[in-house]
């Protein structure tokens, strides 16, 4: 993707990344964040939660993700997100985002971005700011 072909208001391809149980023990091992509200249904009831969650730090690298199979080789200057709701382990998530200003001088583009449950709920929102070549 280039910033001569972005306009405002163009939305990304949906995602619908995988956060499958095998999916997010492998991740939290790979980070060394291997607790086991991330990959135990039970330990995490007990702790209070719905279910294992994903790892928010996981729900950020795929948005990532979502923004880099949009427009490989861009770089993200700025993540920022809120996290609403757990995303619960073994859910299907969707990752949506949209351009929300384009910043001439800077080739850079701001980006709204969620990630919702199954259920349409947003578990995570928030922006990036993207530059593209």
């Amino acid at each position: 993707m280039r910033f001569e072909d972005v306009e405002l208001g163009d939305e990304l391809p949906e995602r619908h990344p995988d956060v499958s149980l095998e999916r997010v023990r492998t991740f939290v091992r790979a980070g060394h964040h291997d607790f086991p509200r991330f990959t135990d249904h039970e330990v995490a009831k007990r702790e209070g939660l719905p279910g294992a969650v994903v790892p928010g730090i996981m729900s950020q690298a795929l948005l990532s993700a979502m923004i880099h199979d949009w427009a490989p080789g861009s770089r993200i200057r700025s993540l920022d997100t809120v996290f609403r709701t757990p995303m619960i382990v073994g859910t299907k998530p969707t990752c949506r985002a949209a351009v929300t200003d384009v910043d001439d001088d800077a080739r850079t583009v701001e980006l709204d971005i969620t990630m919702t449950t199954e259920d349409g709920v947003t578990s995570v929102l928030g922006t990036a700011v993207v530059e593209l070549d």
